[in-house]
């Protein structure tokens, strides 16, 4: 008789039977893991919590008191009837890839992840297994990063021109993880001011150990005649703000693997755009599937569709996982964001 499948698909998120837990669910549930820190990911309500140790000062300041236990890379804890692990992701500091074994079954969930080393996060580790269910946010051709030093080098220079103009230069970055990459990996050629919330992560990563350079918290009374020429790192949401307004002449920019789409950049009026994300690319994704060696991918939150139909033409038995994740907070600026 066959047995039942390692994880199975429920309206509360990924289940395994044998081991009476779930991973990233959407919905409270009695026991959580969790592949990083994003709030679609680590959501608030669950009874109890097993994280990275990396993972979880970054949980905890977002959800408040937690029952939270951690974990180390690569430790195998029996839980039920299965061995769990946690292996890095690469996507932001702390977060994990977990994979799940039973009598030499292996299946790995993939949470968010990207291939390329960013100096930041921890490097992404393919985990041989048979069953790997892959994000796939940049599912398409079309999304190809460029190497980050090169990124870097481009948005270095737009700062450098804007203070030669004695102009600020705000760059719109998500708070947890993007910002941090951002301000380790310019050249620094000037002071770095953050808004509150990132720098609130930042202080918290900091004091991890995470090698991260001075930054100047942007309250009342620092603006651009106090650091002129400075770089400025927001949540998008802050961009064409009365808060970004006080900073005097600047200009603005949004680091996005979005950015890579013309018409987004177009639509919402931003003087630059900077193609850097924290999710694979196309290449990305492929180049981590092949390197598992497993048989079946399963396919969520991104263009699923045309991916699975891609990854059945290579030989995969693909197929797609319905889920609640999505963009996190912040990842795209709204319409006259104030």
């Amino acid at each position: 008789m066959a047995r039942n499948p390692v994880l199975t698909f429920t309206d509360r998120g990924i289940y395994c039977p044998d081991g009476d837990f779930f991973i990233d669910p959407w919905r409270p549930v009695d026991r959580a893991l969790i592949t990083h820190g994003h709030s679609d990911h680590a959501r608030w309500g669950h009874k109890r919590y097993l994280a990275t140790h990396q993972a979880l000062p970054v949980m905890r300041h977002r959800l408040g008191q937690i029952e939270a236990v951690g974990i180390a890379y690569g430790e195998r804890v029996q839980i039920g009837g299965v061995t769990v692990s946690f292996h890095p992701a690469g996507h932001v500091p702390g977060s994990a890839q977990i994979a799940v074994e039973r009598q030499g079954e292996v299946w790995v969930v993939s949470g968010d992840y990207k291939v390329e080393p960013d100096g930041l996060a921890e490097g992404f580790a393919p985990i041989r297994c048979h069953a790997f269910i892959s994000e796939c946010t940049f599912g398409l051709p079309v999304f190809r990063w460029q190497p980050q030093e090169r990124v870097m080098a481009e948005i270095t220079r737009w700062w450098a021109a804007n203070a030669a103009a004695r102009k600020v230069s705000i760059l719109g970055a998500y708070s947890f993880g993007k910002a941090q990459r951002l301000m380790a990996g310019v050249e620094p050629i000037g002071p770095i001011l953050t808004h509150g919330a990132v720098e609130e992560i930042t202080a918290i990563l900091r004091a991890q150990g995470y090698a991260l350079p001075e930054t100047v918290r942007a309250v009342a009374g620092v603006d651009g005649k106090t650091h002129p020429g400075a770089l400025v790192i927001a949540p998008p949401s802050a961009l064409g703000s009365a808060w970004a307004r006080k900073f005097g002449p600047a200009e603005e920019a949004f680091a996005s693997g979005w950015m890579a789409v013309r018409g987004i950049r177009r639509r919402r009026s931003l003087g630059a755009g900077f193609v850097v994300s924290d999710h694979a690319d196309w290449d990305g994704l492929n180049a981590a599937i092949r390197a598992t060696g497993c048989e079946r991918v399963f396919v969520t939150h991104g263009y699923t569709a045309p991916f699975r139909r891609w990854l059945s033409e290579q030989g995969y038995d693909a197929g797609i996982v319905a889920t609640e994740y999505g963009e996190e907070v912040e990842e795209l600026p709204t319409e006259g964001a104030a």
